[in-house]
């Protein structure tokens, strides 16, 4: 499990974030010291960016636009916060990575594919998870947990850009990431999001145990 980069995927309302802090205490509670991190953001620059991106007000954002600004966060990421922790020996555990552009801005937002790999290149300086998880459900049960979670906080948290998107948006994307994970079966584990959220850490922790081995 040294240095191991696992990322955690899955559309609005999936889980994906409590299950990424569910895993982050199990591993220290082992003694690894994971190293918790998300995109966009994980940087000072990239919570910049990301409040960019996320903020509802910027309805006239072109595809290429959100497409470029999630690369810059990435890299600026990727330089600052994962390869250190992975060069000191720390599993980084990320909230989201390069899959979410490949299904939200090639699939969703249908970006030539070439360019999303270009793109790639350039933001993750070719560095991959050795795991990813994708935490699956049908994308109108996804929408209804993110609006509803957003209704009953406490901060009075409004939708953000891609809570706002119509059903179809979220079905592309959903459509999107089950494309990648065929694609790639050996990096990828697909979770069932749609159970209790104890029933969905146990195969969290046993994904990640079988997964990446010593």
């Amino acid at each position: 499990m040294k240095g191991a980069f696992i990322t955690f995927e899955g559309i609005e309302g999936s889980g994906k974030s409590t299950q990424m802090a569910l895993a982050a205490e199990l591993l220290s509670s082992r003694g690894m010291e994971p190293v918790a991190t998300r995109e966009p953001g994980g940087t000072r620059i990239g919570e910049r960016i990301r409040s960019v991106l996320l903020d509802a007000s910027h309805e006239g954002m072109t595809p290429i636009t959100e497409l470029m600004l999630y690369a810059a966060a990435r890299h600026q990421h990727v330089a600052e916060v994962i390869q250190p922790a992975l060069g000191s020996g720390r599993p980084v555990l990320c909230d989201r990575y390069a899959d979410a552009t490949t299904a939200y801005q090639g699939a969703a937002r249908r970006i030539d594919p070439a360019l999303i790999r270009a793109i790639h290149e350039v933001a993750t300086e070719g560095l991959w998870p050795e795991l990813t998880l994708l935490f699956d459900l049908p994308a109108d049960v996804g929408l209804k947990r993110a609006r509803s979670r957003n209704a009953a906080s406490e901060e009075g948290r409004t939708h953000d850009r891609f809570e706002r998107e119509a059903l179809d948006f979220h079905e592309r994307v959903r459509a999107g990431y089950l494309d990648i994970a065929r694609r790639e079966p050996d990096r990828f584990v697909i979770i069932d999001a749609d159970r209790d959220v104890g029933e969905i850490q146990k195969d969290v922790a046993k994904a990640i145990e079988l997964g990446i081995r010593d």
